[in-house]
């Protein structure tokens, strides 16, 4: 008798212990400590958060990056957050030794408890929200921020594209491993990658705009701005090599809400 092995899909834990790994933490805290945010980053939130007094709240934090940036730039009501504990407390570590006054905290974005009308802003850098697996589950983390906000709030956040130019020949052998279902067996949904790196085997889903507004917009939110990070700033070679080109989203929760499509 033939023994059919059962490949299991990635999900949050196969998500949680990549970044639990002490490779993938001494890359983030070194972009915490020597990299901060990117030029476009400082640009939008600085735009976006101009009242600096404002309570933010940040996902997918990592070791504290962008929300240590922040601090430098004055903002000082920040909520940092991330699902990883290992991360959470390897920036804890960091704002002590930097003597910064960045709250951290473990929270899954798809379950927030916090209550409603609450923060001023939030933020998901790093393409973080698409390192959730699912898009039912990207839309919960999208709804829980929406729910969080006070109206008239801004939700801001990056993604890659999977219509950028520079993927178009990989995303058409990746439809037609789909439509034969040839695919990487633990992938979830066209757009998924889950490929090995020398930090381990990393997740991330690659979506197109159309499906990102989409999404947005049946939670509720209206988005206000995006663009491509090269359409912002000239970011610098550290920058480029850390990341490479994204997309920015400014979303805004409408000042009256009204029930979502």
């Amino acid at each position: 008798m033939v023994t059919v092995q059962t490949v299991k899909k990635v999900d949050a834990a196969k998500v949680r212990d990549y970044f639990g790994g002490e490779k993938v933490l001494e890359y983030y805290a070194h972009a915490a400590t020597s990299i901060g945010l990117w030029e476009s980053e400082s640009k939008v939130f600085q735009r976006v958060f101009s009242d600096k007094s404002a309570s933010l709240l940040e996902l997918g934090c990592g070791c504290g990056r962008i929300s240590f940036g922040l601090w430098e730039l004055g903002y000082k009501h920040l909520l940092a957050t991330d699902f990883s504990r290992k991360m959470i407390e390897r920036a804890r570590r960091l704002g002590r030794a930097m003597d910064y006054g960045v709250h951290l905290r473990v929270a899954d974005a798809t379950s927030l408890a916090f209550e409603d009308d609450l923060f001023d802003g939030a933020v998901f850098g790093f393409n973080g929200l698409m390192q959730i697996p699912a898009r039912i589950n990207r839309r919960k983390a999208m709804s829980e921020i929406f729910r969080v906000l006070r109206p008239g709030s801004y939700f801001v956040f990056t993604t890659h594209d999977r219509e950028c130019s520079k993927w178009k020949k990989f995303w058409r052998r990746e439809k037609l491993a789909w439509r034969k279902e040839n695919q990487i067996p633990e992938l979830l949904e066209y757009g998924d990658r889950f490929e090995s790196t020398d930090m381990g085997k990393l997740y991330i889903h690659v979506p197109t705009k159309a499906d990102v507004m989409s999404d947005l917009r049946k939670v509720g939110f209206k988005v206000e701005v995006d663009a491509l990070r090269s359409q912002l700033a000239n970011e610098s070679v550290l920058v480029r090599k850390f990341s490479d080109e994204c997309r920015f989203w400014v979303a805004r929760k409408p000042d009256t809400v009204s029930t979502p499509d």
